[in-house]
């Protein structure tokens, strides 16, 4: 059987509210091998858990993120949305979610905007045991961090557009990975990607066969909203 490391999309974002300590502690359980959140600042320079940059989405709240302090923001319902046996489950900060999952298993941050990129810089000595790897489709946010942290684990995100633009930038960036929408991954992009030992970790997949299938071409690991149904298929934690 092929080996897959399987990120959890938001956390186990199929069976939780996404981006909150439930969805992580779902994707724990799951036995997912990474995590998978995204990051944006509160108006006070913390940094928080939660995908849009606004809050109607996902929490009772309204308007930007950036226009709340993070206390304003942790008072908010996160869940309820998704469920109501998740009613009050709170936004959390991103040092609340490292405090969780530090030494338990890869985390990957993804950020949009440069300023919440350097505010997870002065947030990860604090986490020495965390192993974390920063993603953005923001080619030029990854190199102003690549330039005050030379040694961080970098990933290029791709949704659209040119591939090979995108994999030239990834080896300028000395990024660790490439991680591709699955609507773009084909034979030449793997093959380019191997050529470059470049690994691949696509988004999103659910489906175990369409897993599969990825597998056998050479994908590293998948990020899913399902990793329970993922790592049922493959229990073997990829390297």
């Amino acid at each position: 059987m092929n080996n897959l490391f399987v990120y959890a999309h938001r956390g186990a974002s199929a069976e939780a509210p996404e981006n909150t300590l439930a969805a992580f502690r779902r994707a724990l359980d799951a036995g997912a091998d990474g995590i998978e959140m995204d990051v944006h600042l509160a108006s006070d320079g913390v940094p928080v858990v939660i995908h849009d940059d606004t809050l109607e989405r996902t929490t009772d709240g309204s308007g930007a993120v950036a226009a709340h302090r993070a206390a304003q923001l942790q008072t908010l319902d996160a869940g309820s949305w998704f469920g109501p046996h998740f009613a009050g489950e709170p936004l959390p900060t991103l040092e609340e979610a490292l405090r969780l999952l530090a030494g338990r298993l890869r985390i990957n941050l993804e950020v949009k905007a440069t300023r919440a990129g350097l505010a997870v810089l002065d947030l990860l000595p604090s986490f020495p045991a965390a192993e974390v790897v920063v993603s953005s489709f923001d080619h030029a946010l990854l190199a102003d961090l690549r330039r005050n942290a030379p040694d961080l684990p970098l990933a290029v995100l791709q949704e659209s557009g040119s591939w090979r633009r995108a994999l030239a930038s990834a080896v300028a960036l000395h990024a660790c990975a490439f991680h591709p929408q699955v609507d773009l991954v084909s034979r030449p992009l793997l093959a380019a990607c191997r050529r470059m030992q470049l690994p691949v970790f696509v988004w999103t997949v659910d489906d175990a066969g369409q897993a599969r299938t990825l597998a056998r071409a050479g994908v590293a690991g998948v990020f899913s909203n399902d990793p329970a149904e993922l790592r049922r298929h493959f229990p073997t934690t990829a390297a």
